[in-house]
């Protein structure tokens, strides 16, 4: 009997190009991804890989058991969906996947009197700018910034949520000692490498060609904050922030509309319904927050 775990490491090495990937992704050792590859290949009695200067390539006979893995794979989620599609009991695992400015500047509060309702449901909150897999099962419920609703696979159920606006602030300080004309440089704050955005050049404040970057969202605000210089963010986390203030002349652009996304029998058990009801309501009642009309949360 081939077994099931090995197959998995085996689709690791084969995905990731190298055994020190497969290692990371599975969250082992080195040593025990090269044991498990050494089975596979002892109970097929053939060769799944070519190590190369560049990684581990598939052989021939691994190109064919990796169509056969896939199937595996793909059965072995649709067995556990299934069954975790009959569980109705208000206890369990529940996983949470939803981008960090979400988790941190606006449902924190929420996911805590949800967590104080059911105090039997064991939560898992993936605060994270990567997308989850849910057909996977990387995720139970993902919360999801999505600009068309085209995108969205097919096999995800949806509920949809509010609108999400965006706009331009700075330092509630350093805007004033602009408007008292201050001559110190204002630089624009970006969390990419894409060149200088439109929103930098559109306000009554204009920035300096010198950009201030950082991959890190909360480093992003803090640097608002200081006076470094003018940022986007959503509506719901700058209008709430007392150190900061909108950047006059800018747009309020739409930044997506929020969807929470569940995939197959996963939306029927009961712990995902009650979070999945819970939440849609919380961000109903926050619609005017997140359209950059309120910087009140109640």
């Amino acid at each position: 009997m081939i077994d099931w775990d090995d197959v998995r490491y085996f689709l690791a090495v084969a995905r990731g190009g190298s055994v020190r990937a497969a290692a990371k992704r599975l969250g082992v050792n080195h040593a025990t991804v090269l044991r498990r590859i050494a089975q596979l290949e002892g109970r097929l009695g053939a060769h799944m890989f070519e190590k190369l200067p560049s990684g581990y390539r598939l052989t021939a006979a691994g190109e064919e058991v990796l169509d056969l893995a896939n199937q595996m794979e793909a059965s072995s989620h649709q067995l556990e969906t299934r069954v975790f599609g009959r569980d109705q009991s208000a206890r369990g695992l529940l996983r949470v996947t939803l981008p960090p400015f979400l988790a941190t500047h606006l449902l924190m509060p929420d996911l805590a009197d949800f967590a104080r309702l059911h105090p039997d449901i064991e939560m898992e909150i993936q605060s994270s700018g990567e997308v989850a897999n849910l057909t996977n099962r990387e995720a139970d419920v993902a919360i999801r910034i999505v600009n068309d609703r085209k995108t969205l696979p097919l096999n995800l159920h949806g509920l949809k949520g509010p609108e999400l606006f965006s706009a331009v602030y700075m330092s509630r300080n350093r805007l004033a000692a602009w408007r008292a004309g201050g001559a110190d440089p204002i630089r624009w704050i970006a969390i990419d490498d894409h060149g200088l955005p439109n929103w930098a050049l559109e306000g009554e404040v204009h920035t300096m060609g010198v950009p201030f970057r950082t991959p890190d969202a909360e480093t992003q605000i803090v640097a608002a904050q200081q006076g470094i210089g003018m940022t986007k963010l959503p509506c719901f986390v700058g209008d709430a922030d007392p150190l900061l203030a909108r950047v006059p002349g800018t747009d309020l652009p739409m930044h997506g509309t929020l969807w929470l996304l569940t995939h197959g029998e996963a939306r029927r058990t009961k712990r995902v319904r009650l979070f999945t009801e819970f939440v849609s309501r919380r961000l109903a009642a926050y619609a005017p927050l997140l359209a950059g009309l309120s910087t009140s949360r109640e």
